[in-house]
């Protein structure tokens, strides 16, 4: 099993910024895909980004250019570092983990969840 672990929510002014981070422990050799997620009020799960073992990455439209996914393959961490953050970018955010890829379908790990909140 693999287990992970945020850290970094809080509460930030719109344009700022905020960094989030999950440490994972487990089997994390089995795993390719690290990514994140987000669940606003009401609203469905978003895939925000995701990066490959190798750091490929693919960003969701609504956050290209103002968030960067990294990975730490000998820390077994990975992070988010959100930048011109706007209201709408409110949330839940969900780090997860994937032996293959999460290209239509789901994770096989899940974080507990960090709550971020962007006030106007």
């Amino acid at each position: 099993q693999v287990q992970l672990v945020e850290s970094g929510g809080g509460l930030v002014q719109a344009g700022g910024s905020l960094r989030l981070s999950c440490v994972g422990s487990g089997i994390i050799f089995s795993i390719n895909t690290m990514a994140w997620y987000r669940r606003a009020p009401g609203q469905q799960r978003e895939l925000v980004a995701t990066i490959s073992w190798a750091g490929s990455r693919n960003y969701a439209d609504s956050v290209k250019g103002r968030f960067t996914i990294s990975r730490d393959n000998v820390k077994n961490m990975v992070s988010l570092q959100m930048n011109s953050l706007k209201p709408e970018d409110t949330a839940v955010y969900y780090c997860a983990a994937a032996v293959g890829s999460v290209a239509g379908r789901q994770p096989d790990y899940w974080g507990q969840g960090t709550q971020v909140t962007v006030s106007s």
